[in-house]
């Protein structure tokens, strides 16, 4: 019974894209190219990820550097208090890494269960893809299958997003809130979403 929220984390629970941030600080012209493939769809994100990789300069030390100057959306961390003294349950699944969502989480103590793609480094970046759908295989977490599992016997299933790997679960949760790209998705496909600028106005819409 209850309410279950599932939360992107790249441009939703933060103000920017993590995964964007790091691919223009660190990797050399190219990246562009590689990225409007994967938009397409013509890369999944292992061989997107993977290919980025080849044309980065950088060590985990300067990533971490780098995600201390990302900041969250304003209103999240109340949402979070509010949602858990209702009885909510919040779980963060990003196409996105997990140093990413570690780094900025332990800034702002945050803790929340979360699912993503693993960042490795031996000298060079690498990526693990450990809740990947191999019958689909665009992206490297596979968000609906994981909302498949984690609803548990919650009643209503809420997703909220902003951006390409949050296409395919918007269609399979009870209620979405959207902006960005996957707000204009989901306007084009006649998915019922309800527009939001930040984690407040979510507050209020929620009666947190």
């Amino acid at each position: 019974m209850g309410r279950i929220f599932f939360i992107d984390f790249d441009g939703t629970i933060t103000d920017v894209d993590t995964c964007f941030v790091m691919v223009k600080a660190f990797a050399a012209d190219g990246w562009e190219e590689i990225d409007r493939l994967w938009q397409e769809k013509e890369l999944s994100t292992k061989e997107c990820a993977e290919r980025t990789f080849k044309l980065f300069n950088a060590k985990p030390a300067d990533l971490e550097l780098l995600l201390n100057t990302i900041e969250i959306d304003p209103y999240f961390k109340e949402f979070v208090k509010l949602a858990k003294a209702c009885g909510d349950k919040i779980v963060v699944l990003s196409d996105g890494y997990d140093f990413n969502i570690r780094t900025i989480f332990r800034r702002y103590e945050i803790d929340l269960p979360f699912y993503s793609n693993k960042l490795s480094y031996d000298g060079d970046f690498h990526i693990q893809c450990l809740y990947s759908d191999e019958s689909c295989g665009n992206c490297g977490t596979c968000k609906t299958s994981l909302i498949s599992k984690l609803k548990d016997d919650c009643d209503i299933t809420i997703y909220i997003g902003d951006g390409y790997s949050d296409f395919c679960p918007a269609k399979h949760t009870d209620i979405v809130f959207a902006k960005n790209t996957l707000l204009e998705h989901c306007l084009k496909n006649e998915i019922k979403a309800t527009p939001y600028r930040n984690f407040g106005d979510i507050i209020n819409e929620m009666k947190l």
